[in-house]
């Protein structure tokens, strides 16, 4: 990488941290200097604003949520109950090495910042694979649509992250441990099994 390059993704990750740590309102472009260790000005030659710059760490994220999200699609086979079930699986241990992205966008969406137009393209984009896996098993329309699995699937593991930090004091362990990772993976799996024993019921094969 060049020195121009090393730069610029030196501030990127000091903007990433700092943003993650502090929620958009308690960063500014002094704070990400001083954490990158170069002069404010070095920060806007490469990144025009502050906007620009909080918009460039969601984009990292997403691009990495998107791929994952893709890929995932591609190697998952079998019928409905496998292919979720993996799938739920692989996406919790996913957010657990990303949740602190999760508590930064709850934290835009609940504002309704000025950043909410950038969250909803990039939702639309994490749609698609999600419809792509589950497309061809459900009804385009209704309550059993893709749409309400995507929303109901990935809130059942990402408000576990969000809210890790309340649920800490109120069950006297660290969500975010190895175990209670563990024990909630384990629940996760038996949520989607007696939905999918339901759905598989109803929807049409």
């Amino acid at each position: 990488m060049t020195k121009r390059g090393e730069r610029k993704a030196r501030i990127l990750s000091a903007a990433d941290a700092l943003f993650c740590a502090r929620g958009y309102e308690g960063v500014s472009v002094r704070d990400v200097a001083q954490e990158a260790e170069v002069n404010k000005a070095l920060v806007f030659y490469y990144f025009e604003s502050k906007d620009q710059l909080f918009a460039e760490v969601l984009g990292t994220y997403y691009a990495a949520h998107r791929s994952f999200l893709q890929d995932t699609a591609g190697r998952v086979e079998g019928d409905l109950r496998g292919r979720v079930l993996r799938l739920v699986e692989a996406y919790f241990d996913w957010m657990a090495e990303h949740s602190r992205y999760a508590r930064l966008i709850q934290q835009e969406v609940a504002r309704e910042s000025d950043h909410l137009p950038l969250i909803q393209r990039h939702l639309a984009e994490l749609h698609a694979p999600v419809e792509a896996l589950l497309g061809d098993l459900l009804p385009s329309a209704g309550p059993l649509a893709p749409k309400h699995f995507f929303v109901s699937l990935s809130g059942m593991t990402t408000t576990y992250f969000t809210h890790a930090a309340a649920l800490g004091a109120l069950w006297g362990e660290n969500p975010e441990s190895e175990s209670a990772r563990s024990e909630r993976r384990a629940h996760l799996s038996w949520v989607v099994d007696a939905i999918l024993t339901k759905l598989q019921s109803e929807a049409p094969r």
